[in-house]
C-alpha cells in the first residue's frame, strides 16, 4: 500500500478535482503490474495497472492494492469496481472508502457481492493526508486552504514601504532565495488557485504563476474590494485565468473574471463557495498581513507553511501569529520551514 501512495503522488497537480490514486497488483509476493491516475478525464489507476498485466490468468490468484475505493459509477470513465469483477481478481485491499456520494461504499459492495475477498483500512491515515484536498472538497464543500509566508529572524514578513526608499524596499523584499522560490513554484502547480490581497498585488506586482516549474498554472485570485489596482500590473496580463474579487462588479473578459461578493457579510466564505462551484479544490494564500490575519482569525484555514529566515530587516510588517499542530519541520537552504495543521 505504501507503493500505491508513492504512485498516487505522481498525479499531483494533474488529476484534480479527482483524487490521487495508485494501484499495485501482486501475485505470489511479486508485483506483476502497477499504475496510477495520471490525468483528470483519463484512465483510473486500476485500469492503468490491469493494462500492464501480461498474463491475466494470474489474476484469479492475485491481490490488487489500491489506496481509494474503486469507483462504482459511470463518469468520464466506466466503473472500476465492475472491471475488477470482470477480471476475476481474487482479493482487493483498499486504504479507505471514497466519501463521494456517488461511491461511498458502493464500490466495495460490488466486489463483495461478486464473492471477492476485500480488506479496507490499510494506511488509512496516510491516504487521508495524501488526498486532503479532495476529501475537504467532497466533505466540507469548499477548497482546502493553505497559508504560506516567509518571515525574518526578527519577525517581519515584508519591509514597510512607507519607512524606506524604493531601492531599499526592493533590496529587503526577498526574504528567501532561489531554491525556496523554485520549491514554492512547484507547490503552486499542485494547487487549484493562489490568492493575494490588494496591498501585496500593488507593492510586489507578483505574476502569481509557476514560471520556475513545469506544470499547470493556478487560478490567480486577487482581492480588490474597491477596484483600485492599476491595469499595468502583471495580474492583468491575460497569461492565465484570473479572478478579481471585488464589491461592485460581476463580469467576464476572456480569462479575466470580476467576481462580486458582499464585503459587509462573511466575504471569505462567499469566496470559498464561488471557488467550490467553479471546481477549485485547493487554494494557497500568500499574503499580505491583513488577508492572512483575516483568515486566521476566522479559522478558515487548513494548513500553514511558514519559512523562518535568519535574515533581518530594520523596518517591516509584523508576521501573523499562527497556532496549530506542527506536522513537518525541515531546513531548506539555511531556512527553517515549519508546516502547521489547524486543530
Amino acid at each position: 500500500m505504501q507503493r500505491c501512495l508513492e504512485l498516487a503522488r505522481l498525479g499531483a497537480g494533474n488529476v484534480a478535482p479527482n483524487p490521487m490514486v495508485g494501484c499495485v497488483i501482486v501475485h505470489n509476493n511479486i508485483i506483476i503490474a502497477e499504475g496510477w491516475h495520471k490525468q483528470f478525464g483519463g484512465a483510473h489507476a486500476e485500469v492503468n495497472a490491469l493494462a500492464l498485466v501480461e498474463d491475466e490468468s494470474l489474476l484469479n490468484s492475485a491481490t490488487l492494492y489500491v489506496n481509494l475505493e474503486p469507483c462504482s459509477h459511470f463518469g468520464k470513465t466506466p466503473p472500476c469496481a465492475n472491471l475488477l469483477v470482470q477480471k476475476n481478481i481474487r482479493r482487493v485491499v483498499v486504504s479507505m472508502l471514497d466519501p463521494n456520494p456517488l461511491v461511498a461504499g458502493k464500490g466495495i459492495a460490488i466486489l463483495q457481492d461478486a464473492g471477492m475477498e476485500v480488506k479496507v483500512g490499510v494506511l488509512e491515515d496516510e491516504c487521508h493526508q495524501l488526498n486532503k484536498r479532495y476529501l475537504t472538497f467532497i466533505e466540507k464543500k469548499r477548497p482546502y486552504i493553505i497559508l504560506k509566508w516567509a518571515q525574518t529572524h526578527n519577525g517581519f514578513i515584508a519591509p514597510d514601504a512607507s519607512k524606506m526608499s524604493a531601492g531599499q524596499f526592493e533590496k529587503d523584499r526577498h526574504i528567501t532565495g532561489k531554491i525556496i522560490q523554485k520549491l514554492v513554484h512547484k507547490w503552486r502547480t499542485q494547487e487549484g488557485a493562489i490568492m493575494v490581497g490588494t496591498n501585496t498585488a500593488l507593492l510586489d506586482n507578483p505574476a502569481l504563476n509557476a514560471r520556475e516549474w513545469n506544470g499547470k498554472q493556478p487560478l490567480r485570485v486577487v482581492l480588490d474590494q474597491h477596484l483600485r489596482l492599476p491595469k499595468h500590473l502583471k495580474i492583468y496580463d491575460h497569461s492565465q485565468a484570473t479572478w478579481i474579487v471585488n464589491g461592485s462588479k460581476e463580469s467576464i473578459d476572456g480569462d479575466l473574471n470580476y467576481v462580486q461578493i458582499i464585503f459587509s457579510e462573511d466575504w471569505f466564505s462567499q469566496l470559498l463557495q464561488r471557488l467550490y462551484k467553479a471546481g477549485i479544490q485547493s487554494m494557497i494564500v500568500e499574503g499580505g498581513l491583513q488577508l492572512l490575519n483575516h483568515i486566521i482569525e476566522h479559522k478558515a484555514w487548513d494548513e500553514a507553511i511558514v519559512f523562518y529566515s535568519p535574515s533581518q530587516i530594520e523596518n517591516g510588517i509584523p508576521a501573523p501569529l499562527i497556532g496549530g499542530k506542527i506536522i513537518q519541520q525541515l531546513s531548506i537552504d539555511g531556512v527553517n520551514m515549519i508546516q502547521y495543521k489547524k486543530i
